[in-house]
Parts: structure tokens; sequence; C-alpha cells
């Protein structure tokens, strides 16, 4: 996901030192770090701590945010890793921060060295990490290739197989539990996955991938999809949801990834949405989330 052009204004404008663009971001961002903070903290005082945190550590690493991923993606890497400090001083035990698993990799490695992955303070949400100069490249050709199928899958609205893919690469789930989920055979799952992959190799021209094995490719695609986040509908999506004004299959979409994939970021802004419309009950809320969600009614 690339930044749009307002987040670029807003951002020349916080550097600048306008208090007003600062407050606005403040106020377009803060509930919905708060739900997702919340949904990992048992006390709302901690929750709104670690958000104010957040802000603090954006503030201060402006002059290194290269804007290369949207404002809101860079504030969510920040709080990830506000969080797992959190959790780290507490001695407590592991918050999982994408769906409510991680499983042990084949080296053993206990669930909490997923800490390792969480985006630093100094970087943006598409930089990923490590600094060697081919896995930054491969890191940054998967992300791009993985735009592209995404955003081929909801044009065609095949969402069914879009569907199937957030759960190999974003949930990680086995094929056994993907068929039960989705059901459908094992031998239909092999299959989209193997496709994905083989899709997903013809997209990658600028990097060399001979190097990495299925499984390599398969843990790459995770990480970034956990940090580039391409298949989360939008938030005037979410809103349109709410509202109950999406076609179906985007609908059914949509619920999909809220309710039963379980994105936590996506629930987030969804909570933020139904909280705002329980203390504004006017029909300003209503009309507010319309005008935000009307250009992509016209053009899913």
């Amino acid at each position: 996901m690339k930044p749009t052009a307002a987040d670029k204004y807003l951002i020349d404008r916080i550097r600048s030192g306008d208090q007003g663009a600062w407050s606005q971001l403040i106020d377009r961002f803060r509930g919905r770090l708060v739900s997702f903070a919340r949904a990992k903290l048992p006390q709302r005082a901690d929750a709104e701590d670690v958000v104010q945190d957040t802000f603090i550590a954006f503030i201060k690493s402006l002059p290194v945010f290269r804007q290369e991923s949207p404002v809101e993606s860079y504030l969510f890497a920040i709080l990830r890793r506000k969080i797992a400090d959190t959790y780290r001083s507490a001695h407590s035990r592991h918050v999982t921060l994408i769906q409510d698993v991680y499983t042990k990799g084949a080296s053993g490695d206990s669930p909490s060295n997923a800490f390792s992955n969480l985006a630093s303070d100094e970087l943006t949400a598409s930089c990923y990490v490590g600094r060697d100069e081919d896995r930054d490249c491969q890191l940054t050709a998967l992300g791009d290739a993985l735009n592209e199928l995404v955003k081929n899958y909801k044009s065609s609205l095949s969402f069914r197989e879009l569907q199937i893919v957030e759960l190999l690469f974003y949930s990680q789930l086995s094929n056994t539990d993907i068929a039960k989920a989705m059901d459908i055979s094992q031998q239909h799952i092999a299959v989209i996955k193997h496709r994905c992959i083989k899709q997903i190799r013809g997209y990658v021209q600028k990097c060399d991938l001979s190097s990495l094995g299925e499984s390599g490719i398969e843990s790459m695609l995770t990480q970034v999809w956990e940090s580039a986040r391409p298949s989360c509908p939008k938030r005037s999506t979410i809103g349109a949801y709410l509202l109950e004004t999406l076609e179906k299959p985007w609908a059914e979409y949509v619920d999909f990834h809220l309710n039963k994939l379980g994105c936590h970021f996506c629930r987030a802004n969804l909570q933020d949405l139904q909280e705002q419309t329980k203390e504004d009950k006017t029909a300003e809320v209503h009309d507010r989330i319309m005008e935000s969600t009307i250009g992509f009614l016209h053009k899913p």
C-alpha cells in the first residue's frame, strides 16, 4: 500500500510545525489505535498509555519517516512494538498480534520470537526487516507481487481464492485446517497454493528468487503480508460494511476478513467506527461515513 496524497500533505504540514495538523492526525487515528491496544491489554489506561507513547515515537521519528507506506500502517507498526515492550517489561505471556495463533518454527523456536519481527520505531511498515540488500530486494519485490495479486483477486471478485490465500499466508494455517474451515478438499487448497506461488514468481522479475525454495517463499510472504497487509479493506469500506451498503460479494468478503480471519487491525477500525456511532447518535455520523464511501461504492 502506498501513502495517499492526503497523508503526504498532512505530514508536510506537521513537519513545518503546524499544530493544527498534528491535532488533526491524532483525532484521525487515536480511536482505532486505542481499540487495537485494548484488544491486547487488559486495562484501558494501559491501552491509552501505549497509544500516547506511539504518537510520541511517531513525532520523534518524523526525520527518518520516508513516507513509503500509509501513516496508519506506520502508526500500527509502532503500536505493535509498544505493546510488545509492555508485555516484556511485565514479564507476561506472549500477546499475539495478527490472528490469535503463532506457531513454532521448524527450529523449535518459541512463539515469543515473533517479537523479533515487529517493526521498530525508526522503520516504516513497508521496510520490513533485514539489512542484507538481496533480502531487502526480495521482500520489496514480494510486497509488490502480493499487492498485484490481491488487486487482481478483488477486481475479478475472486474472493473465495483470496480468502484461502489469506488463511495460507496471513494466518499460517495448514492445508488441513483451511480445508475444514472452508469446507473444501485439501487437494483444492494445494492447487490454489501452488498457483499462487507460481503467480508470485511470475510477478517478481527484478529479484532472483532461485535461492528460495517453496517454504522460503511462504515464510517471506507471511512476513510481507503481516507488514503490508495488502488484503485489508480500506477504512471507508469497513464503514460501508457497517452501514450495510456494500454489494453482496464485497460484504461477504469483508465479513470473512473481520469475523472469520479475525484481522485485529481491521477489527480495531470497525470498533472505532462503532464507538463513533454510539457517541454521536445524530445523522451526522451516518452522513460522514456515507460521504467517505460513495466513491468506493461506484467502483469497488
